[in-house]
């Protein structure tokens, strides 16, 4: 199943992703640093999603308070919320 999230603070604009077993699928993240959200979302695919969590909950990028990985991070954390 597909989910989305309309990040916050950030350069990026929507994460798409899709989750089975706990497992991340795929994700695409729209807008943001190109190469970045690219390896970013390489990176991720495969992993549990608590693990990911875990690695990019907390990283910022320069003054905003957040980044593009702490959003994912954010918006895993919801997914999990609201399947439980």
């Amino acid at each position: 199943m597909e989910y989305r999230y309309k990040p916050e603070g950030v350069c990026s604009r929507e994460m798409i992703f899709e989750i089975e077993n706990g497992i991340i699928k795929s994700l695409k993240i729209v807008g943001g640093c190109d190469g970045n959200t690219k390896g970013i979302s390489k990176l991720v695919v495969g992993m549990k999603v608590e693990d990911v969590i875990e690695k990019l909950k907390g990283i910022n990028c320069g003054f905003k308070g957040t980044s593009c990985p702490d959003q994912l991070a954010i918006a895993l954390e919801k997914y999990i919320k609201a399947e439980a």
